[in-house]
């Protein structure tokens, strides 16, 4: 995109404005002194940030090592942004910027993108588990909106920190039905792409957001998806009857929250097989009426919150939780698909849960597991490591290891 003759002047001006301030503000005692350039609320954090802050710092901070996705399906803005999903991706892509969403504290708990902006913006962690409040990564519309309770925008060197001076971004805080903030919705790009209706549509969205906070009501998932060892799916008490074929796209739906452009979900479900796009089209649109418009449009995604038995194995791996994960573990992931996508998942969930149990100290999960996997040599010795010399158990471990190494 031709960077505008404006926009490189007003970044120029607080470029200078940045190199004249920043250093004076790190002496403690020094005020930011007025100048038309630069807003007041933005020189007034600059100040507050470097007690904190240094802004020569390369990113962000990062939560939990990144690991939110429970926090996240936890949130109560889970449900309303689930629900927009679509319209979220398609803006973001459509328009070259990254969408996020934080918490309260600022942490980062989903974005959406297409590829380019996103890798430039996990390079700085915008990106789940990165921590934008302003005693962690200073001045920027995310610490502004949730500091103030208002939209904000933060362009250019107008960030504390110089490795953000090529961005822009756009943010609105999301209010509680209590008028308390639960976090806020921002839109990012780099700062030639800045665009004065940006603003209005992050208002739109958080609006939208805000009027489906008033109206759901908490309530277990109207779906539940059932795929480790067996295929079912179950939608308001009722057995829906689905197709191999649907069952995957649900399975698939329900452990990438983020959703799928038509192409990449079309090659997780088909590889390389000549398959027409009207026979995918077919699929998505049974499966979409199944769910009663559960999916949405152009980047799939679903709408409403559904609970599934592997993502519950992953939330609790997650969590270093390996006894809840071995409850939930059935079997392999759709045990009879060969799509692309579920093989990739079923040999992440095997490899995921096997790891856990083997770095285990507690004899009852190799047990367990060594129940579905009679022949896994490995498992069966490490139950015997850990079983005492006396434990009537070791009979079990001993006989499975026998039959794994006969055959």
């Amino acid at each position: 995109m031709s960077q505008r003759p404006d926009l490189m002047q007003r970044r120029a001006v607080l470029e200078h404005e940045w190199s004249r301030w920043v250093p004076r503000l790190s002496v403690p005692g020094t005020r930011p002194g007025g100048t038309a350039a630069l807003r007041h609320e933005v020189s007034e954090s600059w100040a507050r940030s470097l007690g904190s802050v240094d802004p020569g710092r390369d990113s962000a901070p990062v939560t939990d090592d990144g690991r939110v996705h429970q926090r996240w399906t936890s949130s109560p803005l889970y449900g309303p942004v689930s629900a927009l999903a679509g319209e979220l991706h398609s803006i973001a892509e459509d328009a070259g910027f990254v969408s996020a969403v934080t918490d309260e504290s600022g942490t980062i708990l989903w974005t959406c993108g297409g590829p380019t902006m996103r890798r430039r913006a996990e390079r700085v962690n915008f990106a789940p588990g990165g921590r934008w409040d302003e005693q962690a990564m200073g001045t920027n519309a995310l610490s502004l909106a949730l500091r103030t309770g208002r939209p904000s925008s933060v362009f250019s060197a107008e960030h504390l920190v110089s490795t953000l001076h090529g961005w822009v971004c756009y943010c609105a805080p999301v209010h509680g039905r209590d008028g308390s903030v639960l976090g806020v919705l921002d839109l990012s790009t780099t700062w030639d792409r800045s665009h004065p209706l940006a603003m209005s549509t992050v208002r739109t969205l958080v609006s939208t957001i805000e009027a489906r906070l008033t109206t759901e009501v908490s309530r277990p998932a109207r779906l539940r998806l059932t795929c480790l060892g067996t295929e079912r799916a179950v939608h308001d008490g009722r057995s829906l009857p689905l197709r191999p074929r649907q069952l995957e796209i649900l399975t698939l739906l329900a452990l990438e929250p983020d959703g799928f452009s038509p192409e990449r979900l079309r090659a997780a479900l088909y590889g390389d097989r000549p398959v027409t796009a009207s026979t995918f089209k077919a699929e998505i649109s049974h499966l979409r009426r199944a769910l009663g418009g559960a999916i949405s449009p152009r980047h799939y995604a679903l709408t409403a919150p559904a609970s599934c038995d592997a993502a519950d194995v992953l939330r609790a791996l997650e969590q270093g939780d390996t006894d809840t994960a071995l409850g939930h573990y059935g079997g392999p992931l759709l045990p009879r698909s060969a799509a692309p996508g579920v093989e990739e998942w079923r040999t992440r969930l095997e490899v995921a849960v096997r790891e856990a149990v083997l770095a285990s100290t507690r004899p009852e999960h190799a047990l367990r597991y060594g129940e579905r996997a009679p022949y896994d040599a490995e498992i069966h010795e490490h139950a015997l490591r850990l079983l005492g010399p006396e434990d009537a158990r070791r009979a079990i471990a001993q006989g499975r290891l026998t039959t794994a190494l006969r055959d």
